[in-house]
């Protein structure tokens, strides 16, 4: 897969590129709590606020790609995302909560152009190692992105914080408009009217898409649950080591997954993914006790991850894979969303914060079952789009 023309050069390009993505969640949280002092529950305000835009402006950013060109939706996402932070450190808390919503429809889909990217230098047969690879490198991104942030916020300051992520987004823009990675392959020049939504938006398509925002609701709940029985042990300090140990089996799953011949189908590692992390719940022990016996867990993580990019790349026809990719950007950023509060709230009205493992792993066979009903429903899959005939 990697001897493919393209595929390195786009690999390392996207997991620079990712970084800044991976550290905006955190840079924000703690310019909100610490910077303006208006502590967490303000933070997550402002949190949501650009998820929600997130959320809504992927599928935008993928149809503008269709449509226009990857390199027309670069530059508008670049100049509006950069726009935001470099003048968030100027905002006050008032005026900074509605603008996060827009910062946030205009940020730059490092994630969903990869995944085009993927699919269109990558013919089907190698598509799940590259996903894979791809699910990898956003782990990699994840473990050090956050920590950048936390270091520039806690030992320069918070808006240092946001104007590098400014200077970060210019940085991603100027090299995805100079690299411009094809969301099309050769074979796949598109012709005629985009097909419209009811076409390629089935019900396998969205069981497809439930599922990746089910696994990040698991993760997410996963995340929230480790912080909370580590502080419930005085033992907060080592959440870092800890994820570095979950994304560490994560990335060993990826390599198995992307190496075997036949995977596990995507709801059954859904399933997985949510039963392995019920057990947890009776690990009452140290941190590095409880990161080993949620390694089996996070082992699934990328393998979904990364099924998800594939069936997604499989089942809509390239004239419309922008908006199915952020489409699927949106599942995931929603999954994530309602992961943290939903669990949280788990942990906060039960008898041990270890029920939060026992609630995000529920949540996580719920839609496993949803899923599996929905592919059902429609158990033929979509035709491939005719590759168009020389002229």
């Amino acid at each position: 897969m990697l001897t493919l023309p393209g595929v390195r050069t786009l690999m390392v390009l996207m997991f620079f590129a990712r970084i800044p993505a991976t550290a905006t969640s955190m840079a924000l949280t703690l310019h909100v709590a610490i910077g303006l002092g208006r502590g967490y529950g303000a933070a997550g305000l402002v949190g949501a606020a650009a998820t929600i835009g997130i959320g809504i402006g992927a599928p935008y950013s993928g149809r503008i790609i269709d449509r226009f060109g990857l390199r027309t939706a670069v530059v508008i996402t670049t100049v509006g995302e950069t726009a935001f932070w470099a003048t968030a450190p100027l905002m006050p808390y008032e005026l900074l909560l509605p603008t996060a919503f827009v910062g946030g429809l205009f940020a730059i889909q490092a994630m969903s152009i990869g995944r085009q990217a993927i699919a269109a230098l990558v013919p089907e047969s190698h598509r799940r190692a590259a996903y894979s690879m791809d699910s990898i490198s956003i782990e990699l991104s994840f473990m050090i992105g956050p920590v950048v942030a936390v270091a520039l916020a806690t030992q320069v300051s918070t808006s240092v914080a946001l104007q590098t992520l400014a200077v970060g987004c210019v940085a991603v823009g100027v090299a995805l408009f100079a690299f411009n990675p094809p969301v099309r392959g050769d074979e796949e020049a598109v012709t005629g009217e985009r097909p419209p939504r009811r076409e390629w938006l089935t019900s396998r398509l969205i069981a497809v898409l439930v599922i990746g925002s089910g696994a990040l609701f698991v993760l997410a709940g996963t995340e929230v649950t480790v912080v909370a029985v580590l502080r419930a042990h005085g033992e907060v300090e080592w959440t870092g080591a800890a994820t570095v140990i979950l994304c560490l089996a994560s990335v060993v799953g990826g390599l198995v997954h992307g190496a075997v011949r036949k995977s596990l189908p995507q709801v059954v590692l859904m399933a997985l993914l949510g039963a392995l992390t019920i057990p947890v719940l009776f690990v009452d022990s140290t941190w590095w006790v409880v990161a080993l016996a949620l390694a089996p867990a996070s082992a699934m993580c990328a393998p979904a991850l990364a099924a998800t990019g594939e069936q997604v790349s499989r089942l809509v026809p390239a004239a419309v894979r922008g908006e199915a990719t952020g489409l699927q950007s949106s599942a995931f950023t929603f999954g994530a969303a309602l992961g943290s509060p939903a669990i949280g709230f788990v942990v906060d009205h039960s008898g041990s914060p270890g029920w939060g493992f026992v609630g995000a792993g529920a949540g996580g066979l719920i839609v496993a079952a949803g899923a599996a009903l929905l592919v059902r429903r429609s158990p033929a899959p979509v035709p491939k789009e005719p590759a168009a005939q020389p002229s």
